[in-house]
Formats: C-alpha cells, structure tokens, sequence
C-alpha cells in the first residue's frame, strides 16, 4: 500500500516562516545590541545611561569634541559623559527618552547613511567621522537637529571645564574676583 502523501497547507508554511524570521530577529537583534562594557570606575555611579549608552555616548564624544592640539584634554578628563549623563536628570522626561533613543539612532540607524553595515560603536574612527558627517547635512531636518543639540550638549559638557578655557583665550569668570581697571 502506497505512503499517503500529507499536504502541508499555505498557512502552516507562512506560520514556519513567521517564526523563522521572528528567531533571526531576535538573534539579529541580541548580537546588534550585546556586547557593551561599562568601565569599571563607572559602575552604579551613572544616573540615566545604561553600559550602551554610555558607550555610544563615548563614541560620539570622541569624534565631535576630539582634541585639535597635543595642549586639548580629552573627553575623559573632562569627564564630557559624565556630564551629560548629570544634565539628563535635570531634563524633562520626554525630552531625556528623546536624547536616549537618538543615541540609539545614531547607533544602529545612522551607519546606513554612510553606507556601513555595522553598528556606529564598532566602526574605525575615520567611519564614525563619515556617519556623524552625513548626520550633520541628512536631508531630515529632525536628525540634523537632534545632532545639533547633542553637539552643542557634548561642547557645554567639554568647554565648561577650566582645563579647556585656555584653548579659548578665556581666563574664567570675572564673578568674584578684582577687575583692574
């Protein structure tokens, strides 16, 4: 006698497919996301970004406020981060959920402006310049503000210390101190 042969229905194949790219989504998904270390002098001190955050954050950091002589200090030392994840706190609710899930944009978004397939975080740093370029004059007027704001967020965080005001030819604030006529 003759195997009967079993008809697999269109809705049982759509339904395997469906679950087939539900899992390389979330696969796809944890390895675009994983991977994030939070130094070690950082841990339980942050107050609004999360490891990956504070990596992103870091990432741009170093490209927009990079140091133009040997006499710059660095992000670090200036603890640009640090600052901004401080002001976050102070920000209203929707407008610090805004600044975080941009981050998360010029993370995972962003590349593909460029051109790159890869997440911002793991791209040399001359590719991180391009992304951040193509931000700068994108054609969306909502992505060139956001980057508008973070920049100018990054800069108040790095100027506002007193070991960048020479860069400037700024001597600090006149509030308190003799003024010689």
């Amino acid at each position: 006698m003759p195997l009967a042969m079993s008809r697999v229905s269109r809705r049982t194949v759509l339904r395997g497919l469906g679950v087939g790219l539900l899992a390389l989504g979330g696969v796809a998904t944890f390895i675009r996301t994983s991977g994030y270390d939070l130094p070690a002098h950082r841990r339980g001190k942050l107050r609004v970004l999360d490891a990956a955050q504070f990596t992103i954050l870091t990432a741009i950091a170093s490209c927009v406020c990079a140091a133009d002589g040997s006499d710059a200090p660095s992000i670090e030392e200036t603890d640009v981060v640090g600052f901004v994840d401080t002001f976050a706190v102070s920000m209203p609710g929707r407008m610090r959920r805004d600044l975080l899930l941009f981050l998360g944009v010029i993370e995972h978004v962003a590349p593909l402006f460029a051109k790159h397939a890869t997440r911002f975080t793991l791209l040399p740093k001359a590719s991180q310049d391009d992304v951040l370029s193509a931000l700068e004059v994108h054609d969306n007027g909502l992505l060139r503000g956001g980057f508008a704001g973070l920049k100018a967020l990054l800069f108040m965080g790095y100027y506002r210390d007193p070991k960048t005001w020479s860069l400037l030819n700024y001597d600090g604030p006149t509030i308190g101190r003799a003024v010689t006529p």
